[in-house]
């Protein structure tokens, strides 16, 4: 039967379509636009894009000193799933991944070989680190500096090099979870690696595309997607997302509080892992995808990071995934807005209803409650946000820091942000100025309206309630003395932050 073409382009429609659904089903997305390096950074004399692929060459008149890489610079990857295609002219190359940026575009870490001859194709090569620590056909148990490595053999080399075609494209395949890493070439197994080192492993790290020093060579990468999935082990995945700065130096530190906060959960929680996209919503399109919980320190208001992006955050929520807020960031805008935060956190700071005075809060009395173990009253100046929009009846909320904000923070002639009749009714009442919240489908929120002063966090009843509450929003528990990390000095603290352009050159 003779087919028209209106039923040959509703067929055509129809397979794309499907393929696109079964795609977006697996759960990879592309990193790679196939037309520019946008996301991609390394030394322009050697990368460049051609023919829909990232593309890699040194010639006699333009060698490479050393191996020189292309970072993904969207974000890290802990457990994941790679897929690309590559094709390689001479030389050898390799996917760097979990791995360390040690400047000038070089790296350290995983390595899923790429090679032109007839050996390396598949192994798993650790840059700068264990060397080989999987040959091809290998299942390899290892451990720090390779003492006791074990090996099973699966496979012979040869067999999996004849899977491979030559300077032709081929299927890469990483599938990293756990300490378990595992390497596949056109559906073919070609090393195993279950990395027992207590100081040599990595459990998160940089992506990146290698360019091996020697004899001139071309390698190409095409259709390069991610995929992330829940992490091994029962481990929690925390994602930061700091805002850009705002204020004057040490005020409304996003991105040095984050990082700070950060550093202390992989220092003192082993079950956490933890990613930071600093500088508003991450262009990395995998950010979310493996979270726990969500850390958003940012400005607010019309300016909120999230504003724009209800829709998909409103998938995560759904999905259980908890929220923390902090700050500037508990502000947005009432109505669609405003509602989410009710729903996501138990409450936010709305207009002609809440306050922003600075005030010394007394934290006198500490509830009962996960998010307060361990800590004790305490009392700091900061920007405390209050009379804040929380749920009717506040239900499913919780307050963690309340005090009673002197007559003094109502001085202001009524505002938006510094007064009005409802708040000034209330003088003399406790105000909620940190708080938690549970959603129905087992998601959980909380709202912290302090940290506006990065020193704050030095203090460590202070820095202990935050870091209480992320542990519990990500669904862990806390213990119950609370979450301890070190005490900082301050030069921990404006370590974190840029050159003070207020201070006097010695």
């Amino acid at each position: 039967m003779k087919k028209s073409p209106g039923l040959l382009l509703l067929v055509a429609v129809l397979a794309t379509t499907l393929v696109s659904v079964a795609a977006a089903e697996e759960g990879f997305k592309s990193i790679f636009d196939g037309k520019t390096l946008n996301g991609w950074r390394g030394k322009e004399q050697f990368w460049s894009v051609k023919d829909g692929a990232i593309t890699g060459q040194t010639t006699p008149e333009n060698p490479t000193q050393g191996n020189t890489f292309l970072i993904w610079d969207q974000g890290t990857v802990d457990d994941f799933e790679l897929k690309l295609q590559y094709k390689i002219v001479g030389g050898n190359s390799g996917i760097q991944y979990r791995s360390t940026d040690l400047g000038d575009f070089v790296v350290k870490g995983y390595q899923a070989d790429i090679a032109s001859n007839d050996v390396y194709s598949g192994i798993n090569y650790e840059e700068r680190g264990r060397g080989i620590i999987a040959n091809r056909g290998i299942k390899a148990t290892i451990f720090d500096k390779n003492e006791g490595n074990k090996n099973e053999r699966f496979a012979e080399s040869a067999d999996i090099q004849a899977k491979i075609k030559k300077e032709d494209w081929n299927d890469y395949h990483i599938v990293a979870k756990g300490n378990h890493l595992t390497h596949y070439i056109n559906g073919v197994k070609t090393c195993e690696v279950i990395d027992e080192g207590k100081t040599d492993s990595r459990s998160s790290g940089i992506l990146a595309l290698q360019l091996h020093a020697g004899p001139p060579m071309v390698v190409q990468f095409k259709d390069i997607e991610l995929k992330r999935t829940k992490l091994e082990d029962g481990k929690k995945k925390v994602v930061f997302v700091p805002g850009k700065p705002s204020h004057g130096w040490g005020q409304h530190e996003h991105s040095g509080g984050c990082h700070l906060l950060m550093i202390a959960l992989m220092e003192n929680v082993p079950n956490i892992e933890a990613s930071i996209y600093p500088g508003g919503w991450p262009e990395d399109p995998t950010a979310f995808d493996n979270a726990d919980a969500v850390v958003v320190y940012c400005d607010g208001g019309g300016g909120h990071l999230l504003n724009p992006h209800l829709a998909q955050f409103d998938e995560l929520m759904k999905k259980g995934v908890g929220l923390a807020c902090i700050h500037y960031g508990v502000e947005v805008p009432k109505g669609e807005p405003g509602d989410k935060f009710v729903d996501w956190i138990g409450g936010y700071f709305e207009t002609d209803w809440s306050v922003n005075p600075h005030w010394t809060a007394d934290f006198k009395a500490i509830p009962d409650h996960p998010v307060a173990n361990g800590v004790k009253p305490f009392s700091i100046n900061d920007e405390w946000y209050y009379n804040m929009r929380f749920r009717d009846d506040m239900e499913g909320v919780t307050p963690i820091l309340s005090a009673i904000p002197p007559k003094s923070t109502l001085d202001r002639p009524d505002g938006p942000h510094s007064g009005n009749p409802h708040v000034r009714a209330m003088i003399g009442q406790p105000q909620h100025v940190a708080w938690v919240a549970e959603r129905p489908e087992g998601g959980r929120g909380f709202g912290f309206t302090g940290g506006h002063f990065h020193n704050n966090w030095g203090d460590d009843n202070f820095r202990k309630v935050v870091l209480n509450a992320i542990v519990w929003v990500a669904g862990e528990d806390v213990p119950a003395g609370g979450i301890e990390s070190k005490s900082l000095t301050k030069d921990d603290l404006e370590g974190l932050l840029g050159p003070n352009p207020n201070q006097k050159k010695k």
